[in-house]
């Protein structure tokens, strides 16, 4: 097997191996390099005009993650979990557009620069959607590199987005999208079914 097909095999496993896992062994310490792997291969997720409107507030003391537990509604994942990653999105992704493109072509900087300042102009609604669906992008990409590098994971929806806010002075410029905790399976995640591809695949048109 050639370096290439191993590469799409664990490619595969790793997208097939991941499940959201609730139940975590709690005392499990992730070394900081191998966490900082994790979040740069995360960081790598596509985004519009590349402006990576994701940010990464990671919690790891234990007495952080016991504040955000009445937060989360009590679940366990919280707290027993190596780390908890809070997937927030940037509203004003758009500020950062001179720094993402300041090495390029001074052309192609004024009109990358220009391009996304009127996009954001002209539709009220754009940097929430922007910031939502980037961020999302990144969350995906957080939960795949930490099971491939043997950690589990579980997208959490389920929190009071205002007390997150309150609780970790989340600037207003920041949108939380998820919560994704990170650590070792005390209990395997759970295969769900999946509905058959000709129900969610529509080829051409409706």
């Amino acid at each position: 097997m050639s370096s290439v097909e191993q590469k799409v095999v664990s490619a595969e496993e790793t997208i097939r191996s991941r499940h959201s896992v609730r139940k975590y062994q709690p005392g499990v310490t992730i070394p900081e390099e191998e966490l900082n792997e994790i979040l740069t291969l995360a960081s790598s997720a596509p985004s519009s005009w590349n402006l990576q409107h994701w940010r990464f507030l990671v919690v790891s003391e234990q007495a952080n993650k016991e504040r955000l537990l009445p937060i989360t509604y009590n679940q366990q994942q919280t707290v027993d979990a190596s780390v908890v990653v809070i997937v927030l999105g940037d509203l004003e992704a758009n500020q950062i557009a001179a720094t993402v493109y300041e090495k390029a072509a001074s052309e192609i900087r004024e009109m990358m620069i220009g391009q996304v300042n009127g996009a954001y102009a002209s539709n009220p609604g754009l940097a929430r959607d922007e910031a939502i669906r980037n961020a999302s992008l990144a969350a995906m990409q957080l939960m795949l590199a930490a099971k491939a590098k043997g950690y589990d994971t579980v997208p959490m929806g389920g929190y009071d987005s205002n007390a997150l806010v309150k609780e970790l002075s989340i600037p207003e410029r920041y949108v939380p999208v998820m919560i994704v905790p990170i650590g070792k399976a005390a209990a395997p995640g759970r295969p769900t079914d999946r509905l058959p591809l000709e129900h969610q695949v529509i080829r051409e048109s409706f």
